[in-house]
């Protein structure tokens, strides 16, 4: 049986972290953690750049430092292009949904609104799943 891939979103790191999710969205996350955890550069441009205390930074840092990060290619940029044009997507979230779609990822997002319309991409939302 092959692992599940994900693609965590923002959200879910900063709910997870924060111990914000229901225990079947913490259940899911730390499935996707011992499995294999990918995060999109935007990602850890926005975790990293929240203002927070030294303490809480760490956290963070120690986490995007535990995860795969996937950086942009020329197929994430061409697919995010494509999904700005296509569904009026802001730049932050059209690149985590080419990030996913290129990687054939499920993405882990609390943040239904933005991507339900996108087609090709498997979305898992943390409190709503049962695991």
């Amino acid at each position: 049986m092959e692992r599940q891939k994900y693609l965590i979103d923002t959200n879910a790191v900063i709910d997870y972290l924060g111990n914000k999710m229901p225990a079947s969205g913490m259940s899911l996350m730390n499935n996707a953690l011992d499995t294999n955890p990918n995060i999109s550069v935007i990602t850890k441009i926005e975790v990293l750049g929240f203002n927070t205390k030294a303490e809480d930074y760490e956290i963070l840092e120690n986490f995007i430092n535990d995860v795969y990060l996937i950086d942009l290619t020329d197929a994430i940029i061409e697919r995010t292009i494509k999904i700005r044009k296509t569904y009026r997507t802001k730049l932050p979230d059209a690149i985590i949904a080419a990030t996913a779609i290129e990687n054939n990822l499920k993405l882990i997002t609390r943040n239904l609104a933005d991507f339900k319309s996108i087609s090709g991409i498997e979305i898992i939302n943390p409190y709503q799943s049962i695991v």
